[in-house]
Parts: structure tokens; sequence; C-alpha cells
């Protein structure tokens, strides 16, 4: 690669990257990791039925609706606490945790893509390490427990 090249492509990255943490925040990299497992469930999706003879574009496209509904899902959550914080603004209280209503509702969606993605492998006769399903399990019950006195 000549020294031209190397440097385009370093001012096309990080312009990328710029562009992303603008949109994103700093913690870009955990929106693009959900692209990416988006991208990896429905290939791995597309692959288990491909295995069955069992492809179905129109299961296809429903799965590639429901990721850009887990996409809009994510954008109110992380909106509600914009809002929210702006509200607790103007009438002089902290609202600032209801942030975390965004933080939550991507997390509990990358559990869910990640398991899916491990459920899709099983299905197509892979070997999933049992460490990485019994791991996704803690995470999915952490994520999304509701009071102190829930099972672990």
């Amino acid at each position: 690669m000549t020294v031209k090249a190397m440097d385009t492509y370093n001012a096309l990255m990080g312009g990328v990257v710029a562009v992303l943490t603008y949109v994103f925040g700093k913690h870009w990299m955990l929106f693009a990791l959900f692209l990416a497992f988006n991208v990896a469930d429905w290939v791995t999706g597309w692959m288990k039925s491909r295995i069955a003879h069992k492809e179905n574009s129109e299961a296809g496209w429903k799965g590639v609706l429901k990721k850009l509904g887990y996409w809009l899902m994510i954008a109110v959550a992380f909106g509600a606490g914009a809002v929210f914080i702006e509200i607790g603004k103007t009438i002089h209280v902290d609202l600032g945790m209801t942030t975390l209503l965004g933080w939550f509702v991507l997390a509990s969606l990358l559990v869910n893509e990640i398991r899916s993605i491990c459920e899709n492998f099983v299905e197509a006769g892979f070997q999933v390490p049992e460490i990485l399903v019994k791991g996704l399990e803690v995470a999915r019950k952490k994520v999304n427990k509701t009071s102190d006195t829930e099972d672990e």
C-alpha cells in the first residue's frame, strides 16, 4: 500500500469515526456493534434456513423490519430520556437518571441479538460454548432485573 493510499484510508476512517462520534456520542462503538450484531443475526438466520432448506424471502424481510424496529426503540428510549431531562431542567427537578432508559434498552437488545445469533448457530448444527449461553442468561437477568428480590 502506498503512502498516499494509506493517508487517504486514514483520513476516511478518521472522518467515519468523527461522524459516528458526533451522531452517537463517545460510546458510538456500542451502536456500531449493535448494528454488526443485527447483520450477524440476519446472516446466521439466513444460514440456518439455507442449511434446513427453508429459505423464505418474506421471513427475511420481516427480520429486517424487526431490526429497524429495534433501532426505533433505542431512539425512543434515548429521546425520552432527553425529553425528561429537559423537562426536569424546566421544573428544577434532576431527571438525569432517565438517560439510563436508553442504555438499558440498548443493553437488553444487545443481549437478545447475541442470544439469537447463538440460537441460529445451534439450529444450524454448530456447537455453541455453554459458558457463552450461561453468561448471556446472567446478563439478561441483570439487565432486565425489576426488583432486588428477583431470583438470580
